[in-house]
């Protein structure tokens, strides 16, 4: 249960991945999904899209409706023959849904039930925040976190098991080119929602201080607007060097943002996860990116990227060095390989039903 085409983004696409996967491996899955998300108001850039960024699952039902509190426990109630119920944790707004969704399924029910946790706190938490996930993680079965450290905050809001899993690879579009393995563009890419967390600041000021002749792009959508970034900017002396393509990327225009870039850069201050990393593998480009979440086990340092500290300007400096010494740029490209899905999913779609197991186990 989350969201799914025609919603945009990661979280979309690794539901709507899990539910093929989930099928590849024999089960029979239903997908229900979002006909509204959640208020316009409370997400400021585009929500979905025209063309699905993956083959749409064919059983997907769209009956969910943030504005419609009946919809939750319908929902409930059509899942009472279900072995396994997946709610997909994303955001705080659908945390309530959930507990009607719980409701709905009945006080004596059968089906085991996991969160699957993309994060089990938001990365710019509200002030219920807590109380919400807590009434949920409180009436499953069984949680999916994605590192050590989201299985801890997991494990200090409910007494449930909690299974760790990293996440499968994910990759929406893929190189419509072959790489030209020795050019060197002097160009870095900034890719995806920028958001604090995302350390897009952190990285313009590692530009200013570093390798001067390099550029950078930086292409997604602005959470609330692109003044501040622009600010940054100009007060740096970066204006030259710095190309802002505001917006959501559809699949198909991503190829372009990788063809003529040297590196994808993810300089977060905090993640979990990160699917981007294997989209610029998948595009033969190598990583920078900071010692976060999973991304610094996805990303081989000094192999096929960077890694350095996050939240640390200097840190980040000496790794675009580091990156741009002569000949480093097509080693690493080199040292890339392609990207292999089948593993990673095999283990996540045991860690979802062994996630539901465990409760009825220990009982």
């Amino acid at each position: 249960m989350g969201p799914a085409h025609p919603y945009k983004g990661g979280i979309a696409q690794y539901t709507t991945a899990l539910a093929h996967e989930l099928t590849a491996a024999g089960h029979q899955v239903r997908l229900e999904s979002w006909a509204h998300q959640y208020p316009k108001l409370l997400y400021p850039g585009q929500l979905t899209v025209r063309e699905p960024e993956l083959p749409p699952f064919p059983g997907t039902v769209r009956h969910l409706s943030w504005r419609r509190p009946d919809s939750w426990l319908a929902c409930g109630r059509r899942l009472r023959g279900a072995d396994v119920v997946v709610l997909v944790v994303a955001a705080p707004i659908q945390l309530p849904a959930y507990r009607a969704i719980l409701a709905g399924l009945g006080r004596h029910r059968t089906a085991r039930v996991v969160a699957q946790c993309h994060n089990v706190l938001p990365h710019e938490r509200g002030s219920m925040d807590v109380r919400l996930i807590r009434g949920v993680l409180s009436r499953v079965d069984g949680v999916l976190a994605h590192t050590a450290e989201q299985a801890k905050i997991a494990k200090s809001l409910t007494d449930k098991p909690v299974v760790v899993e990293h996440m499968a690879p994910v990759v929406v579009a893929s190189p419509t080119a072959p790489c030209t393995v020795d050019g060197v563009f002097n160009r870095l890419l900034f890719f995806g929602i920028v958001r604090p967390y995302k350390g897009l600041d952190v990285l313009l000021r590692a530009m200013a201080a570093g390798p001067p002749g390099v550029t950078l792009r930086v292409a997604g959508e602005f959470w609330g607007g692109t003044e501040e970034t622009q600010r940054l900017i100009r007060e740096l002396g970066l204006v030259s060097r710095v190309e802002l393509r505001p917006g959501y990327v559809d699949a198909a225009d991503v190829p372009s943002l990788f063809a003529d870039a040297d590196a994808l850069v993810l300089p977060y201050r905090s993640a979990t996860a990160s699917l981007n990393a294997f989209l610029a593998f998948a595009h033969e480009r190598p990583v920078i990116a900071t010692r976060v979440g999973t991304v610094e086990q996805d990303v081989r340092d000094g192999v096929d990227g960077v890694l350095c500290a996050p939240d640390n300007v200097e840190s980040l400096v000496y790794a675009l060095r580091r990156f741009y010494t002569d000949g480093e740029p097509a080693r690493l490209r080199r040292g890339v390989r392609p990207v292999d899905t089948g593993p990673g999913w095999r283990a996540y779609c045991a860690a979802v039903l062994t996630a539901s197991s465990l409760s009825a186990a220990s009982s």
